[in-house]
């Protein structure tokens, strides 16, 4: 009997295209944010009639949408006016005032930006932007280094929407007083999505990304039930990449239930979180403690500077407390004879429901 007998053919794979399987990808059709994506249009609609916008806070758990839906609703203005123009801004890479207006020159056309300061790159931001209206969107502002800017466009850019958008309804009064008072925004919150709506959402993506008929219809039923547990998309989005890898590997043509079984025990057995679902900065972080874990906070703060590591204190403090919420690692705090600290754990057994 050839080994070779059962398995998939030169070129033969399970899988459409994988790109419909990232956490980044735009459907045509966004379930369950109808309602959201109308708050959206509405707060940028009168910036379409010649007025200034409406800004909002965006705020909800994580892996449910609220970028995606931000998103699509910019595409949509896209295809409706050249005289608006949509911006979008990820602040866990432009997380300084000036990376923020450097990106923002970039999208809106400048070049030659190197040799340019702060002032300067805004005042060409503004010389180009108060001749229409301009939709800005900030993504993760929890990730902020610092928010000058935000009053600097509040102040000086006429007609505007802004968006801000967050895991955490805190951030919000973590503003400075004189930004708050001027943004004075609409608050949208992003309800986690229920379980017809988890089980459309990785249907469409299944549809998209894999050969028809290549999921056994109980192997697919675990991985929505897995998915709703987390209430995290993303989860069930790595899960239905993995068992499809796990199918391949086995030179199977049909995702059984062991393959949707075995990717979840994967998860479980190494915590893993998918590497795409941490931004850089939390995985050195998150690495760093990894190998250190149960030293004082201020320890694994100077470990992290001597491998490399940026950003201040107080930032860094922020990535420790995102980490222990999302169960990667644990604090506890001591007294001793130099006063009272931190200890940083790394989690040790974690489980795909603490992602």
């Amino acid at each position: 009997m050839s080994l070779f007998k059962d398995m998939l053919k030169s070129g033969e794979t399970l899988f459409r295209d994988t790109v419909f399987l990232s956490y980044d990808f735009q459907p045509k059709i966004l379930y369950g944010r109808e309602n959201e994506q109308q708050r959206f249009a509405i707060a940028i609609k009168p910036l379409l009639q010649g007025h200034n916008g409406r800004n909002l806070f965006v705020y909800g758990a994580p892996g449910i949408g609220k970028t995606t839906a931000c998103r699509h609703v910019l595409r949509e203005l896209e295809e409706e006016t050249d005289e608006t123009i949509p911006i979008y801004i990820n602040c866990w890479k432009e997380n300084t005032t000036y990376k923020i207006f450097y990106k923002i020159c970039e999208e809106i056309g400048f070049k030659f930006l190197h040799n340019k300061n702060t002032n300067e790159l805004f005042a060409m931001i503004k010389s180009k932007l108060n001749k229409g209206g301009v939709v800005f969107i900030f993504d993760e502002i929890d990730k902020l280094d610092e928010t000058d800017f935000l009053y600097t466009i509040l102040e000086d850019i006429y007609r505007k929407t802004i968006i801000l958008i967050t895991n955490y309804r805190d951030s919000y009064t973590e503003l400075d007083e004189r930004i708050r008072s001027r943004l004075n925004p609409e608050f949208l919150y992003f309800r986690p999505y229920n379980e017809s709506e988890i089980a459309n959402i990785l249907r469409q993506r299944r549809d998209y990304a894999f050969v028809q008929g290549c999921w056994d219809e109980e192997s697919f039923k675990e991985i929505i039930e897995k998915c709703v547990e987390t209430n995290d998309v993303r989860i069930g989005l790595y899960l239905m990449r993995e068992a499809g890898n796990l199918a391949e590997e086995n030179s199977l043509r049909k995702i059984t239930l062991a393959n949707a079984a075995a990717a979840i025990k994967k998860a479980e057995d190494f915590h893993i979180k998918s590497k795409d679902l941490l931004e850089e900065d939390l995985r050195h972080i998150l690495n760093i403690v990894q190998d250190n874990s149960g030293k004082k906070i201020g320890d694994v703060y100077t470990l992290y500077q001597q491998n490399g590591g940026e950003m201040s204190y107080k930032s860094f403090q922020r990535r420790i407390v995102k980490l222990k919420e999302s169960n990667f690692i644990s604090t506890e705090k001591v007294s001793g004879k130099d006063g009272n600290t931190t200890i940083v754990n790394f989690a040790q057994h974690k489980k795909l429901t603490d992602f």
